[in-house]
């Protein structure tokens, strides 16, 4: 009965000094307001969207989600970003290079926030206008006959309309 209790005990003490490990390493989380594989000029728009996404009960953390996002010359005329889904690239965004260049930051946002509603919320096109010939939705594919009209007055509606309709 004694060597049992001695045994016990060295292995008890045995044990409590062995650092424990695990054959997977669990990834570590990205810290917060960082993006990996994201360039830094667009940072400031995925903390933003996540932010209006949290305004509106949707808890999306971007730089969880291998996100690649480039600025970057894009070949095609009068394309100014794209979210591409191919086994290469998956999840991409591109935002034209010289549209970047030549945007104010709420017309950045704009397109950045459209290449994440494909990516990040699933959406697909929309051309839906008003009476007056506006479109209705931030994720219209500008092959449409309606006008943009995002604006500081009326961007609430706009991101209310992105989110709300969330696949």
């Amino acid at each position: 009965m004694y060597r049992l209790f001695f045994f016990s005990v060295l292995i008890m003490g045995l044990l409590s000094c062995y650092e424990e490990t695990t054959l997977f390493d669990e990834p570590e989380s990205p810290q917060t307001g960082t993006y990996p594989n994201v360039d830094q000029n667009l940072w400031s728009h995925f903390a933003n969207f996540e932010k209006e996404a949290a305004a509106r009960g949707f808890n999306i953390e971007l730089n969880r989600l291998r996100l690649n996002a480039v600025i970057s010359e894009i070949a095609e005329n009068g394309v100014l970003g794209q979210c591409q889904y191919s086994s290469q690239y998956p999840n991409r965004v591109t935002i034209d290079k010289t549209f970047w260049s030549r945007s104010s930051e709420l017309y950045r946002e704009f397109v950045v926030f459209h290449e994440l509603g494909h990516c990040v919320l699933d959406r697909d096109h929309k051309e839906d206008q008003d009476q007056r010939g506006l479109c209705l939705s931030i994720m219209r594919s500008g092959l449409g006959d309606c006008r943009d009209a995002y604006n500081s007055v009326n961007r609430t509606y706009y991101l209310n309309e992105l989110f709300e309709n969330v696949r």
